[in-house]
Order: structure tokens, then sequence, then C-alpha cells
């Protein structure tokens, strides 16, 4: 069966995540069945595979995910034919490329990238609302980078990783964190940009949440480097909400799209 390499963006808020569930609407599920309808080879119970299982509310602009098909599609036409199949979901795939058999969406990668939009403002958000996580007071960029510095590199992330990760070891290699500032109608959006192999679950929203208390100058940047030091869940700052987080890209040692936006 020839597998297929899709790269997806949607929006994540009318969706529990990612992942299948038999009783709520998943973004897994809404490109499974658009497949089913296209290809009959795809059979029901059929599982496509992502790169990361992004949360309830967490939007997407370069997820990847893999698909195998009776059909050999020309990817444009794939692509396509599942934006169709999609509508009305905020799901779409940017791009469709045939990949060798060897190839897996989640397995294959060497880093995944993330970008965390904060705004900062008095007045409530009209457009971007549920696509950014909001607060009232601006924030000292410098002192957020101060206290981001301490994060970069292997460390044991267990203060910044959910009671509930299923991962079998807390020690992770954070590889870049980023923050850029921009003026927004009276006020700031800051967005933070990190780039790892792999994350914990709730990682980026927890460091991105202490971050904010130390923008705020309620916390030193020092206490980011004793937080991590802790190894200890209570010692992380607050966890942010999930819609200002989006997985905006997915790192292989071969880049499965490089050949234009229809993989051909």
């Amino acid at each position: 069966m020839p597998r297929f390499a899709l790269k997806v963006e949607y929006d994540g808020a009318p969706f529990a995540g990612w992942q299948a569930q038999a009783d709520q609407p998943s973004v897994q599920g809404a490109i499974e069945t658009a497949l089913a309808r296209l290809d009959p080879g795809f059979a029901a119970g059929a599982r496509i595979a992502a790169a990361g299982r992004t949360d309830a509310g967490v939007h997407a602009t370069g997820q990847v995910a893999h698909a195998d098909l009776a059909r050999d599609w020309d990817p444009f036409r794939l692509a396509e034919a599942l934006n169709w199949h999609l509508k009305p979901a905020p799901v779409a795939i940017l791009a469709a490329a045939r990949v060798d058999d060897d190839f897996h969406a989640r397995f294959s990668a060497r880093e995944r990238r993330y970008t965390f939009r904060l705004v900062a403002r008095r007045a409530p958000l009209t457009h971007g609302r549920g696509q950014v996580w909001q607060v009232l007071n601006p924030l000292d960029a410098a002192l957020m980078r101060a206290g981001a510095a301490h994060l970069v590199g292997h460390h044991d992330f267990t203060t910044f990783r959910s009671s509930i990760c299923q991962a079998k070891s807390p020690v992770k290699s954070i590889d870049e964190i980023t923050i850029e500032e921009s003026p927004v109608p009276h006020g700031c959006e800051y967005r933070f940009h990190l780039r790892a192999r792999s994350f914990l679950h709730n990682q980026v929203r927890s460091i991105v949440g202490t971050l904010e208390r130390v923008g705020a100058g309620s916390w030193a940047p020092e206490r980011v480097r004793d937080a991590l030091a802790a190894r200890d869940r209570a010692a992380c700052g607050p966890v942010c909400p999930p819609q200002g987080l989006y997985l905006t890209g997915v790192g292989y040692p071969s880049d499965p799209f490089r050949d234009g936006p229809t993989g051909r």
C-alpha cells in the first residue's frame, strides 16, 4: 500500500485534540473520515499517525501525518480531494507527498517546533480571539529571555511535565527558545518559539506560563533555574491555556515535501 505524508493545518478550538476519540470530535477523526470517502482501501478502523498528538484547543500550521492508501494517488489530487471532503471542518491539507514505506510521521521526526502567542492589552480581543492567550498588563521580554536561557539544553524537566505525561523519561533537550515582541493596537504580542526533538506533555505550556510570571515581575529570572533544579511539579508556574499554542513544523532527515507544495 503506498504511503503518503500529509502536512496539516488546523484550528484546534472545536476539537478534543488530535487523537481520535469515540465520543468527541478530533482532527485525526476528521482526516480519517475524509480518507475513507476517497480511498476504498482505507478500511474502517484504519489509522493515520501524526508527529505530535496536540491537546484540545491547540492549533497547528505544520503538523505532519502519514497514511497508507490502496490507490497510488497523485499527491496534488490527493490534497485537493481531502480538502474538499474536510469541509467545513477547520482543517486543511497544505501538501501531500508520496514517501517510502519506512517513513513514519512520529518516529522519523528529528525535531518539532512550537510557537505560543500571547497578547498583552487591556481591551478585549476581537480579532484573534481563541487564537492567543490574552493577559492585561505588558511583560518584560528581556526578563523572560533571561529566564528562558536556563531551560535551553539537556535537563530533567520533571518540573515542567504534566502529572499524566506518559513519556518514559523527563530528560529532554531544548535546542532553542526565542521570544519576539511586536506591537498590536493598544498592546503587544509576544511569540515564544521553542525547538526540540520532542517535548513532554504540557511542557511548552508550563514553560510559557512560568515565563509569563517572569515577564510580569512576579518571578525573578533565576527562579526559573531553581524551579528546574527542584524537579518538582509544585515548583512550576501556572500552566497557560491551550489556545495560544501552535505546532508550526516538524523536521525530518529528508524533507518529504521538498519538491514543492504538491510533493510531486
